[in-house]
């Protein structure tokens, strides 16, 4: 089964990357994949550029084993709508299993997504919990497809939904941005080898 983690990683952080380590144990993924964002239609665009985004996306990973950037989004660009991505993962994967990890708070907004009907008969939407964040009362569309079976999930190519406890990692690539503009530190909050490649290049003009 393969994971899918999108974003627009500005910058990426360990946020990230820590419940995305939990999940892939816990789901007992083959691969996970980041896919920077070019364009996202609900937020301002980024300040990194994407070669920028996608560089630090590698570092990070560099050493983590089954963890993938994926840049197709960056390829395609425009606005990065999650639906394309999946139809394209799903032609070129086959039914193989997949799984898109979305946060809490992303997923109350899931019916605002664009063509949001189609994305669960492309892949298992598996929700992350997050610091501070609930998925409330869910729809009838989500009622019907949730399972508390992750072994389960490997079972079918898409149409499951289920609910995965990750540890609190109450960090965000704003505050990140907004500590180094303050010329604050921010070790601890992102690998040093994004830190470097920040500072290298000054990325956020800092």
């Amino acid at each position: 089964m393969i994971g899918v983690l999108g974003g627009t990683f500005d910058p990426i952080h360990y946020g990230h990357l820590r419940p995305a380590q939990e999940a892939m144990q816990k789901l007992a993924l083959a691969e996970l994949r980041f896919v920077p964002a070019a364009q996202p239609p609900h937020r301002p665009p980024p300040l990194a550029s994407a070669a920028q985004r996608l560089a630090m996306i590698e570092l990070a990973i560099r050493d983590l084993p089954g963890f993938r950037a994926d840049d197709r989004e960056l390829q395609r660009g425009g606005l990065s709508y999650t639906v394309l991505t999946l139809e394209s993962l799903r032609a070129e994967l086959g039914n193989t299993p997949l799984c898109l990890l979305v946060g809490a708070d992303q997923f109350r907004n899931f019916e605002t997504w664009h063509r949001w009907q189609e994305i669960p008969d492309l892949v298992h939407l598996v929700v992350l919990n997050r610091p501070g964040t609930a998925a409330g009362a869910l729809p009838a569309w989500a009622r019907a497809r949730e399972s508390m079976d992750f072994q389960g999930l490997r079972g079918a190519p898409a149409g499951r939904l289920a609910f995965l406890s990750v540890s609190p990692q109450d960090i965000s690539a704003t505050r990140i941005r907004a500590a180094l503009a303050k010329g604050k530190s921010v070790q601890g909050l992102l690998p040093e080898t994004v830190l470097d490649y920040i500072r290298t290049n000054q990325v956020y003009g800092h």
